[in-house]
């Protein structure tokens, strides 16, 4: 090996392990990793800074503009609201007619807005038939991903292995190419999750109040400053019950005044009645602590920290939020977005105190203490999604068929060979702000810039992997290691390979990885190519096994009160079925 390959191999490495670790953002490794393959010349400007003018890149940009225009519109919120009916009726009926509803929605559009849309319906549904939360979000986030295989434009990794096919001289994927193992997959995944999948999904989320949910209650307690308090006379930054015993101070009852979500300038006097947020064993440290009384042990629920110009709020962390990777201390949370943090379910663990130096993730849900006047700009916020209660958005409902017919153009002409699907989906998101559907700042806000970096950033990693001759070194151990076991063995070891890979780092980097490879690997063997290159694609698409694979399983981690290995023991034999109807199937709809 001469020393670009060994270079190449280095960076691979370090962006393997970036990826997984999570240690920077994803688009920030994608970036680096461009970065430093321009800096070594493995690969020329041109060529690094390709990906951003790449066909997959910028139908990937379109088509999030296009799935804007429709929830702008309202057309998926009438679906919602048909779903929220038919639940009422029957449980199964529903459970079947709402992952249809989101497995089509998803062949077509972005599916994590689509989870978005469902997520307060779904929640207020569950809490009105009293059913688990948890037995109605994780079938549905699957269901996204059964339809996202069906269509090129499902997914954003689709179009990318698409693209990396074409700019190696193979023709592209078609519109529903896709369709026959996609189908066939979505009723089997369908069909798994009603018959077993469900049934093994724990009842985590049941039907209390948010104080409830959130198990506050035991956490809340009341105290009384006596005239010999040492907080008394102390602003509450520098009071030595806070300090000393890092308790937040909900609220301040005085006689002639109520104080909700006191600053750090509000001094503390005596008689005043704290409500605070501490653990048990803070409790009884202050009990010893001279000048201050404990309250008797009431119940508390959403009422009592409800009242006229306050209320609570249960609210996920969206995955393409600013506060991702940041705390509430330095995001300066309660005085950008008027409300206060009571509690954080992160990553499957319930957090009450220290929340101000708890680095934020995607997928984690907030309760939320908030003036009612910062309500509605708070629910329009694009760094939340609002699960508590339903988004208040004013809809374009007179657009609604535009939009549609717009859609449907897009997509009927890709399907025709009328026009690149790139082309489509670019005039389409013209047409759709020219049109009055959606305004030019929504179309740019619509946009996951993360997402567009890091597909501009991964395709520098495929280039260079191709043009130093790495990728044909990896294809080579891969076919002397499988190699004899047949074509369909290979087959086999691509989809497992990118399946495992993808349920610990991005989809889209592990797709951008492999695609070359696979691509190599046929050329090694000279047989056609389109095999491998499916294997990858729908493996990058199919994350069934941890609630960081994919998106949308992210989105439900913290709402449905999932536990990580809820996920490894309902997703592990579903990906498993897929894998071995991936590995017989595949060879006999693309031909070697």
């Amino acid at each position: 090996m001469n020393f670009e390959i060994i270079f190449v191999f280095a960076v691979l490495a370090l962006a393997v392990y970036l990826f997984v670790t999570e240690k920077l953002p994803v688009d920030l490794v994608a970036l680096l990793v461009m970065s430093l393959l321009l800096i070594s010349q493995i690969i020329t400007p041109a060529e690094g800074l390709s990906g951003f003018s790449n066909t997959a890149t910028i139908t990937v940009g379109a088509m999030f503009v296009l799935s804007a225009g429709l929830f702008k519109t309202g057309a998926v919120n009438f679906l919602g609201a048909f779903v929220n009916r038919i639940f009422r009726k029957n449980f199964w009926t529903a459970m079947i007619i709402v992952m249809i509803i989101v497995g089509v929605l998803s062949a077509f559009i972005n599916n994590t807005p689509v989870i978005a849309i469902f997520l307060p319906i779904l929640l207020g549904v569950a809490k009105e038939t009293k059913i688990s939360a948890s037995k109605i979000l994780m079938p549905v986030s699957f269901a996204s991903m059964f339809g996202g295989v069906c269509t090129l434009i499902g997914t954003s990794t689709n179009i990318l292995v698409s693209s990396i096919a074409e700019k190696q001289g193979l023709p592209p994927f078609s519109m529903f190419e896709f369709a026959p193992l996609g189908l066939i997959m979505f009723a089997v995944g369908t069909s798994y999750m009603l018959l077993v999948g469900i049934r093994l999904i724990p009842e985590r989320r049941g039907e209390g109040d948010l104080t409830e949910t959130f198990a506050l209650s035991e956490y809340l307690t009341e105290i009384v400053l006596l005239p010999e308090a040492a907080s008394v006379g102390y602003q509450i930054k520098d009071a030595p019950l806070v300090h000393d015993l890092d308790v937040g101070i909900l609220e301040i009852r005085r006689a002639d005044e109520t104080i909700y979500q006191p600053t750090g300038e509000i001094i503390l006097r005596e008689g005043d009645v704290l409500l605070v947020r501490c653990d048990l064993e803070k409790i009884r440290q202050m009990q010893e602590r001279t000048g201050v009384r404990l309250k008797p042990q009431a119940k508390w629920g959403d009422e009592s920290l409800t009242s006229e110009d306050y209320r609570l709020l249960e609210a996920v962390v969206d995955p393409n939020s600013k506060l991702v990777g940041s705390t509430l201390k330095k995001s300066d949370f309660r005085e950008n977005y008027g409300a206060t943090v009571l509690a954080i379910r992160h990553r499957g663990r319930l957090l009450r105190e220290k929340l101000s130096e708890t680095v934020l993730s995607a997928g984690d849900l907030l309760l939320l203490e908030i003036h009612r006047e910062r309500l509605n700009a708070f629910k329009r916020n694009d760094d939340f999604i609002v699960t508590s209660e339903k988004q208040t958005v004013e809809f374009r409902r007179g657009k609604v068929v535009i939009a549609a017919a717009i859609v449907a153009g897009v997509v009927l002409a890709a399907s025709l060979n009328l026009a690149p699907i790139v082309v489509a989906s670019v005039l389409g998101a013209i047409l759709l702000v020219l049109l009055g559907c959606i305004t030019l700042d929504e179309a740019y806000q619509a946009i996951e810039w993360k997402i567009i970096f890091l597909l501009a950033g991964v395709l520098s990693l495929g280039i260079a992997l191709e043009k130093s001759g790495a990728a044909q070194i990896i294809s080579s151990q891969i076919v002397s290691s499988v190699g004899s076991l047949g074509l369909i063995a290979l087959v086999s070891a691509f989809y497992l390979l990118t399946s495992l890979l993808t349920e610990t780092m991005s989809n889209n980097a592990t797709a951008a990885l492999l695609a070359p490879i696979a691509i190599a690997t046929a050329a090694t063997l000279g047989v056609n190519p389109q095999p491998f290159l499916v294997a990858v694609t729908f493996a990058a698409s199919a994350s069934f096994m941890t609630p960081v694979g994919y998106q949308t399983n992210t989105m439900i981690y913290g709402p449905g009160q999932y536990k990580f290995l809820d996920f490894v023991k309902v997703g592990t034999p579903l990906n498993i079925i897929f894998w071995l109807l991936a590995t017989f199937l595949i060879p006999v709809f693309w031909k070697f």
